[in-house]
């Protein structure tokens, strides 16, 4: 196993207030893993914080496009700075968020290298572009349209590089099979497993197919997005938008194991999870003991 370095990704900039005059909590997602004592049951190093942007939406309002796009914009390239240091070290970097945005970060770092793939594992696609919908404004909603390209180009032509993912290099698993995102992904030839898919093929072996996608030569490697509402609501309720007929931790932990366990698998995000929604703790636990496994030695 590669050296791990956990780095705090703090930021809630492409989330919508819970309500009037709050900011959302999934910035505190990496102090609630933290106090877990991740990065020691990880066995990983030290990658310090990469602060981010106060949150301010100004005077947005819909059909503005993306609120805090500004913000995003001068984060990713800073998230991506640190995230390109460790991959090029040969490092594999563990980022803590955060809502989804940052994994713009990720994918802007790995465009600087060369191509890589993207395993996203969450409940919905977050593909939300002006394509597609009206109601564009949240980037923790559509990092992914935005990362392929899709969407105003102060965020998707960063340093030139659009688009930082080619549709083909995706693959999204955990997306609910009620999703209507899945119709536009598969015209797109977006590879999509949903929960039944998953649990119909069984969730190691289908990552097992994921993988010898993504292994291919290619590309150089991939990264995983890990979206914390992939589980299901019933062992999960700590995020912004919970889903029902999500995963189950079992099913999760094969998942994810299988991936980051990849010698091609260059770096993990975290997203979502909300402190603010989890006053007993026990959704932290949960998180922590999950990564905790995915990282076990076999």
């Amino acid at each position: 196993m590669r050296r791990l370095v956990v780095i705090d990704a703090p930021s809630n900039l492409g989330l919508r207030p819970p309500a009037e005059g709050t900011v959302p909590g999934c910035y505190k997602l990496a102090g609630a893993l933290r106090e877990q004592r991740l990065p020691q049951r990880l066995g990983a190093h030290e990658g310090g914080v990469v602060v981010p942007p106060r949150y301010d939406r100004g005077g947005w309002r819909e059909g503005d496009g993306v609120f805090n796009a500004g913000a995003i914009a001068a984060y990713t390239r800073k998230l991506a700075d640190r995230i390109e240091h460790h991959v090029r070290a040969g490092n594999f970097p563990v980022v803590l968020g955060g809502d989804c945005s940052i994994q713009l970060g990720a994918s802007l770092a790995l465009r600087r290298i060369g191509r890589y793939g993207l395993a996203a594992i969450d409940a919905s696609a977050d593909f939300r572009h002006p394509g597609n919908s009206e109601r564009v404004g949240a980037a923790g909603g559509e990092e992914l349209a935005l990362a392929t390209g899709r969407g105003q180009a102060d965020l998707t032509d960063l340093e030139g590089l659009r688009p930082y993912l080619k549709d083909e290099d995706i693959r999204i698993l955990g997306i609910r099979d009620y999703d209507e995102d899945r119709v536009e992904l598969s015209e797109l030839k977006i590879m999509n497993a949903s929960v039944g898919k998953i649990r119909e093929s069984g969730p190691e072996e289908l990552a097992r197919e994921v993988l010898r996608s993504l292994e291919a030569p290619v590309t150089e490697g991939f990264w995983v997005h890990l979206d914390a509402d992939v589980l299901d609501p019933s062992v999960m309720p700590a995020v912004d938008s919970p889903d029902p007929d999500g995963l189950l931790p079992d099913e999760l932990a094969a998942v994810l194991r299988t991936l980051v366990r990849s010698e091609r698998c260059v770096g993990l995000n975290v997203t979502i999870y909300d402190p603010d929604l989890d006053p007993d703790g026990s959704c932290a636990v949960l998180l922590a003991d999950l990564l905790e496994t995915a990282f076990a030695r076999p």
